[in-house]
């Protein structure tokens, strides 16, 4: 990776950042807040910073593989597009990497199947459905902590609903040196939070902003023009009260605590910074405000994003080599892992 910083290491481990988004297509303001931005965010610190399109996760569940082509080179795109530079950072597609899927397998059977049972997020997903459900999608979070700990990841921002998901990687780690006597896997800690980490819906601000809602009002799509932008956020739902000034008031006004924080979160402001420039005033005051501002931040992201999939042969070629050093780490990794356990 070209960078001029040293990472700095914690105990044996370089200071690591890993974190992987699907291509599930219908890119929305809280994938920029709740991820993406704190991606760039953090290639910009001390920190040795890799992350990935994780195609394999998606085929979980059935895709169109042309759609999920598409998608993948969309999410690349729009993670270069919000800032995130391939010379500071590894930026690759998951499946071009095979230690992934073969860590995933050791890790498979380093995993417990009760710990696998508790994870909600299958129960979400599977719902009454679960004996059709796919195994891949059962057993998903062991791979995701392979993703992390075929890089030795020390840190990996995720949001609130994949917290369970990162305390099963740190289980693993701490069973595989365990079971092996070893100190060879780090256990990786978590970095959540900042205003807007979850972004919620613009027409209910007690459900989280989804592609999937059927309202195309109650998100904001990374695709979506000025005009578009504007016309969500004025029609957006609020309360008749004005915005206070200390953030203790907005409790039990979701709506209200949303839409400050996507404000704060797009000016990477504090919700208290925020609330004491605009305590007082109506929300007709302050939509116009947060117009200006989310028009000023993503219409630029949108643009990128448009100009980087006119060029697809460059934009495979940045993978490809992002695929080549995210391997020239994993693949020593994966080799020790195999010497611990006494294969190969």
């Amino acid at each position: 990776m070209v960078t001029d910083r040293k990472p700095e290491t914690i105990g044996k481990f370089r200071k690591r950042v890993f974190s992987g988004v699907q291509p599930s297509g219908g890119l929305t303001l809280g994938n920029y807040l709740g991820a993406v931005k704190r991606f760039v965010q953090m290639q910009n610190d001390n920190y040795e910073t890799i992350y990935c399109v994780v195609d394999l996760h998606a085929i979980t569940v059935w895709q169109d593989p042309s759609v999920l082509r598409q998608n993948t080179r969309e999410l690349a795109a729009f993670f270069i597009a919000s800032g995130l530079d391939p010379e500071k950072s590894i930026l690759f597609n998951q499946s071009a990497v095979s230690e992934h899927a073969q860590l995933g397998w050791i890790f498979n059977c380093v995993a417990r199947m009760g710990w696998m049972q508790r994870m909600t997020q299958f129960k979400d997903k599977a719902g009454k459905n679960a004996q059709n459900a796919s195994l891949g999608l059962f057993a998903y979070p062991a791979l995701m902590a392979a993703d992390i700990l075929a890089y030795h990841a020390t840190h990996v921002p995720v949001g609130d609903d994949q917290k369970q998901h990162l305390e099963l990687t740190r289980d693993i780690a701490i069973k595989f040196n365990h079971d092996y006597e070893v100190d060879f896997f780090p256990v990786t800690e978590p970095v959540i939070g900042g205003p807007a980490a979850r972004v919620m819906s613009l027409r209910d601000g007690t459900k989280k902003m989804s592609k999937s809602d059927p309202s195309d009002l109650s998100r904001i799509n990374m695709t979506d023009s000025s005009d578009v932008i504007s016309n969500k956020i004025r029609k957006a739902k609020t309360d008749p009260q004005a915005l206070p000034s200390e953030p203790e008031g907005l409790k039990d006004r979701a709506e209200a605590e949303n839409l400050v924080s996507i404000y704060a979160a797009l000016g990477d402001e504090s919700v208290d910074e925020v609330l004491s420039e605009i305590g007082g005033k109506q929300f007709s005051e302050f939509k116009p405000m947060l117009v200006e501002r989310a028009t000023e931040v993503l219409s630029p992201i949108s643009s990128e994003m448009e100009r980087i999939m006119r060029d697809l042969p460059e934009l495979d070629k940045v993978l490809n080599n992002g695929a080549n050093k995210a391997k020239s780490i994993a693949k020593p990794i994966l080799q020790k892992t195999f010497d611990i356990i006494g294969v190969r």
